[in-house]
């Protein structure tokens, strides 16, 4: 029996057209596909579904909502299709793959969440590649999980960041290694994959956008920013430290204000401002005095893994103790522990 692949367009560059404004979003993706994709090819492709949302967008303009609906929508579905597809802007992916890898825990089956830097319409693009490449990897290859696919690289979607604004080579996973390398051959990197579970686990709770927060440090940072930053309806504040978690550990108004957040529920979370490693809070004085004031290591999760987690636990209703004892905790690969090494 043939696979089946539903494939789902929120919008993004892959599918963008040329307008005074520069490129913008507009529907009516099939229609491209048909025109750039030549029937001798598309033969050989798996059949699909191609579900357009009615109002794509670029992806600087996704909220937390709209990953609950993306989840949602392949949720629908999940028992009907071989294996999903998500056409996204690469603004955000990686904030997008993170959430889903939440949203639907123990995958049996493929979602790969691509995208372009050039769009489809265009005579030279890396739109076509990646398009057809994510569909055949969701068709024809055992990957149970949420991944980012994009220009020869298959990487877990939770590990993955945006490194380059315009080079094709755009997305890394600077803490973990790739899933798959795409070449003449595609090679799956079976011992990086996650185990097919022995059933799916899927959390769909409604996403609040506006609980959890992102800072980076930088030198004279005052204590009134993390005063404004941690009001209500704040719950979770991310806090990019440097190196592995310092901090202004000599700066006592600043904190105050951090063991003030703390002790209103706040739930402070420490990832390091650079592009690759781990937090460990004990590794300098600098570090261990912002530790005292409840802030916790956040290990080597990617900015966009922490933000959405954060924003799923809190979508899930657990207290600030719960968060703070889940944070740490891998749920779909997002975080190295001792035993994953």
């Amino acid at each position: 029996m043939s696979k089946r692949i539903f494939i789902i367009y929120t919008g993004g560059t892959i599918g963008m057209v040329r307008s005074p404004q520069g490129y913008v979003a507009v529907s009516g993706l099939q229609k491209l596909i048909d025109e750039k994709i030549p029937p001798r090819l598309s033969m050989d492709m798996p059949d699909y579904d191609l579900f357009e949302y009615p109002d794509p967008i670029d992806s600087s303009n996704i909220r937390p909502p709209e990953w609950a609906r993306i989840a949602k929508d392949i949720s629908d579905r999940y028992d009907d299709y071989d294996g999903f597809v998500v056409l996204h802007g690469t603004d955000t992916m990686a904030y997008t793959a993170s959430a889903l890898s939440f949203l639907l825990r123990d995958l049996t089956k493929p979602v790969i969440v691509t995208g372009s830097q050039i769009p489809l319409s265009e005579l030279r693009n890396d739109a076509q590649t990646n398009l057809v490449t994510a569909i055949e990897l969701a068709s024809s290859y055992n990957i149970p999980e949420v991944c980012l696919y994009f220009n020869g690289v298959l990487l877990r979607g939770n590990r993955s960041s945006k490194l380059l604004a315009t080079g094709f080579e755009a997305f890394a996973s600077p803490n973990y290694p790739h899933l798959a390398d795409v070449g003449i051959y595609i090679e799956l990197n079976q011992h990086a994959l996650l185990p097919v579970p022995d059933k799916i686990h899927f959390e769909l709770p409604d996403y609040n956008f506006a609980q959890v927060r992102v800072l980076s440090l930088y030198p004279g940072i005052e204590a009134e920013v993390i005063e404004a930053m941690t009001q209500t309806p704040c719950r979770a504040l991310i806090l990019r430290t440097y190196g592995v978690g310092n901090g202004p550990s000599l700066d006592k108004p600043f904190l105050k204000a951090l063991e003030q957040a703390h002790r209103r529920g706040v739930v402070l979370t420490s990832l390091t401002q650079c592009t690759s490693g781990s937090v460990n809070l004990g590794s300098y004085a600098a570090g261990s005095e912002l530790a005292k004031t409840g802030l916790l290591g956040g290990g080597d999760m990617t900015v966009e893994a922490a933000f959405a987690k954060l924003h799923h636990l809190c979508a899930l209703g657990l207290s600030s103790d719960e968060i703070r004892r889940a944070i740490s905790k891998p749920r779909a690969g997002e975080i190295t522990t001792k035993k994953s090494i």
